[in-house]
């Protein structure tokens, strides 16, 4: 994977996304082009399934950088998350050892806390110099993990650095980019903000989701990704949903119709299928039925029918 430059400029930063098929706003752009030049982490906030995650993948893609991925989770520790000794070869170490009469505790000590039986996790891995250039470190949904390790982090993301006490401070040559995404399920504490740029990842409208169903979903016809956009786009302003559909489940849901050869929002179709676009029963009972057949309705009174162009 051959290395790529950091865009120079906004506009770089947009057309760096485009490329990979990601549509992104300017302000995305600009604080994604600051987090680039200044070296600094960029911290994502948003609701899940708005394309988060998708930035990282992006960037690795674009800048021919390796993607390391963190997937955070209750519970989750250094042994996990940074390091851990390999304990089975250590023994076997000390076993030699034994065998050979050389019982010197201090140079054993050395030799078996020695950097060849350290297990490297997404953290320091993130921290070790490649040919492609300073990986894409994405550490994903920070929220699930406890705070714990959230102080943990602050080391890593403030000097580019891990302390592992038997070897001492393992730091970067070159900083990593750090992606970082959170739910907000849960507060993350200022400490680690501060050392962040952070940028919120709202829903896109309609006219920007409507081009990544386009983008994403090719084979949907015209009419059917221009009124399923039009009815996710009303779900979130007009119904109170457990769980608002994200731009997956959007695009999820136009592939579905697609893929039973619809070519426009059917009601009686799109109510069979609202479990490929809603994942909780009380928000599918509550549109299904009646209500979708008079969402479609009233969309299809603001929507003018889409112009098929001629085959040539």
């Amino acid at each position: 994977m051959s290395p790529t430059a950091l865009p120079d400029s906004i506009e770089g930063t947009l057309e760096l996304m485009d490329r990979a098929g990601y549509v992104a706003d300017r302000s995305l752009a600009t604080v994604l082009h600051l987090a680039l030049k200044m070296k600094r982490p960029l911290f994502l906030e948003g609701e899940a399934g708005v394309g988060k995650t998708e930035i990282a993948k992006v960037l690795a893609t674009t800048l021919g950088r390796d993607l390391i991925r963190l997937q955070c989770y209750e519970g989750l520790d250094v042994a996990s998350a940074v390091y851990e000794w390999n304990y089975p070869a250590q023994m076997v170490e000390i076993r030699v050892a034994e065998a050979s009469g050389d019982l010197d505790h201090s140079e054993l000590s050395k030799s078996i806390f020695d950097e060849r039986f350290l297990i490297k996790r997404p953290v320091l891995q993130a921290l070790e110099p490649s040919l492609s250039g300073a990986p894409v470190f994405l550490i994903d949904e920070l929220d699930r993990a406890d705070e714990a390790f959230e102080a943990f982090l602050l080391e890593v993301l403030a000097d580019n650095q891990v302390t592992v006490p038997e070897l001492g401070t393992i730091r970067a040559d070159e900083p990593p980019i750090v992606i970082i995404t959170t739910n907000r399920t849960r507060e993350i504490h200022d400490a680690l903000k501060r050392r962040c740029l952070y940028h919120w990842v709202d829903y896109p409208d309609a006219e920007r989701e409507l081009e990544i169903v386009r983008r994403k979903v090719p084979g949907a016809a015209q009419r059917l990704a221009a009124e399923v956009v039009a009815f996710v786009q009303k779900l979130r302003a007009e119904e109170d949903l457990f769980k608002q559909p994200g731009v997956a489940e959007t695009l999820d849901w136009a592939t579905a119709l697609s893929e039973l050869n619809e070519i426009a929002l059917d009601p009686d179709m799109a109510s069979d299928t609202l479990g490929v676009l809603l994942k909780y029963q009380d928000d599918i009972e509550r549109v299904r039925g009646s209500k979708v057949r008079q969402m479609v309705d009233d969309i299809r009174k603001d929507t003018p029918p889409q112009q098929t162009m001629p085959t040539i």
